[in-house]
């Protein structure tokens, strides 16, 4: 069987993830409807750890993070307690220590997987900075 599915929202892919997948006969992922994305498990905890991060990193910057990596941040994140921590400043708020997250956790191979489908923060970068980051990446695998 061949299922095509044009269209839809992100806010309805699991939707229809699960009825593709119901349609294929591979069935039993409703619990999906109720499960949590991964960094998606935020507690008062957490958000109190978020001010925390405050003392030294823009607000701006914990915003972006918080909202882009949840709970994750922390992994991300592993001990940093200063700017300096966060390694190589590439532009629009990307520090190294993400960058490498990126690639080993969640597989970026390229800048433009880090710039354009992880982060979207090529809108804000430079091109000179573009370069810059996608020649370190060159260098770093």
């Amino acid at each position: 069987k061949l299922i095509s599915v044009f269209g839809g929202k992100l806010t309805t892919a699991r939707a229809l993830a699960t009825e593709a997948l119901d349609a294929l006969g591979v069935g039993g992922f409703k619990f999906t409807a109720t499960s949590t994305l991964p960094g998606g498990d935020v507690s008062a905890a957490f958000n109190a750890s978020l001010a925390g991060l405050a003392g030294w990193m823009p607000e701006s910057l914990v915003h972006r993070l918080a909202r882009a990596y949840g709970t994750r941040l922390e992994r991300m994140l592993d001990g940093a307690r200063s700017l300096a921590d966060l390694g190589r400043h590439f532009g629009a708020g990307l520090h190294e220590r993400e960058v490498r997250y990126l690639i080993e956790v969640e597989f970026a191979q390229t800048a433009e997987d880090v710039l354009w489908r992880r982060t979207k923060l090529g809108l804000a970068m430079t091109g000179e900075e573009q370069a810059a980051l996608a020649a370190w990446i060159a260098t770093a695998k």
